[in-house]
């Protein structure tokens, strides 16, 4: 048995489906002129790191947003500075809200109010 089939056997498809969808990703990102991929795969990085997403599907969405954003400015004449404007990491973080249901921060914020709801006797 490979290492795929395991994973695959543990976690079902959903990871050979999740690997599709990034491999499909990033072939979008490499077909971009070189200064839109870098600024797209800068962006993805800082998305990556900041967003701690812990859900595959929204982060493939976030990315494949990303993607069709770049996609639709490349064929609209968009320059990158009209599309990220003068601040790259407010644009990223205001990007970045659209997906917060994803984000890893969610799932503790509710297990700290679990944990100390209970604690107050609040909740069985």
């Amino acid at each position: 048995m490979t290492i795929k089939q395991l994973v695959e056997m543990l976690v079902g498809k959903r990871a050979s489906d999740d690997t599709k969808r990034w491999r499909a990703y990033k072939a979008r990102v490499n077909q971009l002129p070189e200064n839109y991929r870098t600024a797209v795969e800068a962006l993805e990085r800082y998305l990556m790191y900041r967003g701690a997403i812990t859900k595959g599907d929204v982060f493939m969405s976030m990315l494949n947003d990303l993607a069709d954003l770049f996609e639709q400015s490349v064929a609209n004449g968009t320059t990158i500075r009209e599309i990220v404007g003068e601040d790259p990491v407010e644009f990223a973080e205001e990007f970045l809200q659209n997906y917060s249901e994803g984000q890893w921060i969610n799932k503790e914020r509710e297990r700290l109010t679990d944990a100390i709801n209970r604690a107050a006797g609040d909740k069985p």
